[in-house]
């Protein structure tokens, strides 16, 4: 079997790479073999190997196969800006065509479980013509939305949810990442987002002291992903 996603959240900083991660630790659990792709990473660290993104190093520890981190993150900036305007200012042009080549090489390895993941919401730029989306489109995945629960998550799951429907991708799941515990009526929000958004849950991560690998995957469930696993 192999299953490919592309992953993607409501805005930045919803947890995308923290859960994509428990998905991954998830199915390395029951002997899966794994592999990831984050195509565009800005908030790069300058190292002696070069440069190196935080969630994309995450991603590259949960892989079972054996990957370089190029063929993981290749193209890294190291500014915390937009990955379009981090692009622009060292002269580069991200283009839909320029990163497929890497990230069907990902996915050539066959994994039996391959995570792509984006860089903030769906809409993000990569140029003045083309989104981030563009390259779930050309690569024809399922979508794995990630929503970051706290005030205004409905609307922007919702809007999220229609975007990519328009966008031709199937809905494969939804994960909800309770960013803010406090956040009002949180059972009646999730329930709201259970009720509309057009997929199935994959789990409620919530507030963890420690959000590791095996700690978010014990709140996920890749059934309906059609892999064999129950949290």
């Amino acid at each position: 079997m192999s299953a490919a996603f592309f992953i993607t959240g409501t805005d930045t900083d919803v947890g995308k790479t923290t859960v994509a991660c428990g998905l991954l630790h998830a199915a390395r659990q029951t002997g899966l073999s794994t592999a990831a792709a984050k195509p565009v990473a800005s908030g790069c660290a300058v190292t002696s190997a070069g440069l190196r993104n935080g969630d994309a190093l995450a991603l590259l520890g949960e892989c079972s196969l054996a990957l370089d981190y190029a063929e993981i993150n290749p193209f890294a900036f190291a500014p915390a800006i937009a990955p379009h305007l981090a692009a622009c200012e060292v002269g580069v042009e991200l283009t839909v065509k320029a990163l497929l080549p890497p990230v069907r090489q990902v996915l050539a390895h066959g994994a039996d479980l391959t995570l792509v993941e984006g860089a903030g919401g769906w809409r993000v730029p990569l140029s003045s013509r083309e989104n981030l989306s563009d390259l779930a489109v050309a690569l024809g995945l399922p979508v794995i939305l990630v929503v970051g629960v706290r005030l205004g998550c409905i609307n922007h799951a919702l809007l999220s949810a229609e975007a990519i429907a328009r966008d031709g991708l199937p809905l494969a799941g939804w994960v909800a990442n309770v960013i803010d515990p406090h956040t009002a009526r949180l059972d009646e929000n999730l329930a709201t987002l259970a009720e509309r958004l057009p997929a199935p849950c994959l789990g409620q991560v919530p507030q963890l002291h420690a959000a590791t690998p095996a700690a978010v995957a014990r709140h996920l469930d890749l059934a309906p992903l059609g892999l064999p696993f129950r949290a």
